[in-house]
């Protein structure tokens, strides 16, 4: 089923200008976006219109236990229905998911009410997590999901783990139906640009609204050698999360070389440095990636 995609305006018969997310990616008839999610193509008039073309592909679905999204302070040992779907509009050199998020992969479809219906049946289950891949660019069905789960049950929660990386109006529309977001912040503005394609001051944003709209919110970051473990970095990630509330929990993971990043694991002695710097105003720092030994070396 095609379904066209919101937020976007068309600029003449073959282009279109994409606003879902900053990338604002102008997009001619036959392409994508960045996120490869978001297509152009010609309508029944021969004019361009934009599809979301992974609009009820799910690529990913398994039941996991609330930490692991990771939400820590979210309803503690329960377990929620996480899926997936394909591409992503960041192109992070690091990506532990990049056979989802960087290409275009075999799927099933799966309507909203299918998937609702399959979130109600499942015993011990507190409602569903759009993960795995960036969830902003499924917008239309994370939205109509979260829609319709919320009028078959209020007590179902839906949560979003993100890059945060979505414009304002769309951002503001679907928080209404959002309980929790685990969003990553990942460094200064420099690593965006360079080792995700993408900025800063969006992400920001997307957390100050969220947490001010009184969804729960949860931040990680993923610490990685020479590239945001300086301590500036550092001490602006732990003073922009302060200033919003100390009591944010921040869950700072360890780096290993994946997909296109090849430097060295993140050392344990900079993970204790940077756990160290962050404890100094943040109530909630934990710790990913690691054993409990190595834990128990980090937090000491």
């Amino acid at each position: 089923m095609i379904k066209e995609a919101s937020y976007y305006e068309k600029i003449d018969k073959n282009n279109v200008w994409c606003k879902l997310c900053p990338h604002n990616c102008k997009i001619p008839c036959g392409k994508s976006g960045i996120c490869i999610a978001r297509k152009a193509i010609r309508d029944e008039n021969e004019d361009t219109i934009l599809i979301n073309s992974n609009y009820k592909a799910i690529t990913s679905l398994a039941i996991d236990p609330i930490e692991k999204k990771p939400l820590y302070h979210f309803y503690p040992g329960t377990n929620i229905l996480s899926v997936g779907t394909f591409g992503c509009n960041f192109k992070c050199s690091f990506c532990q998911n990049y056979s989802i998020s960087q290409q275009e992969v075999p799927y099933k479809n799966v309507s909203s009410e299918e998937l609702v219906e399959t979130i109600l049946s499942i015993p011990n289950n507190i409602g569903i997590a759009f993960t795995y891949n960036e969830p902003f660019i499924w917008y239309e069905y994370v939205l109509e999901t979260a829609k319709l789960l919320k009028e078959k049950s209020k007590q179902k929660k839906v949560a979003l783990v993100t890059n945060g990386y979505v414009s304002k109006e769309p951002l503001e529309k679907l928080l209404p139906y959002i309980d929790a977001m685990n969003i990553d912040l990942k460094g200064n503005d420099d690593y965006y640009k360079s080792l995700c394609k993408g900025s800063l001051n969006p992400v920001l944003q997307t957390i100050e609204i969220a947490y001010k709209t009184g969804c729960h919110i949860e931040v990680t970051t993923l610490l990685v050698t020479d590239e945001n473990t300086d301590e500036k970095s550092l001490v602006d990630i732990r003073d922009f999360l302060s200033n919003l509330n100390p009591n944010i929990p921040l869950h700072i993971s360890r780096y290993f070389p994946r997909y296109k990043q090849t430097s060295e694991a993140t050392s344990l002695e900079v993970m204790k440095k940077a756990y160290d710097i962050l404890k100094e105003k943040l109530n909630n720092v934990y710790i990913g990636n690691v054993s409990e030994e190595e834990k128990k070396y980090i937090i000491s």
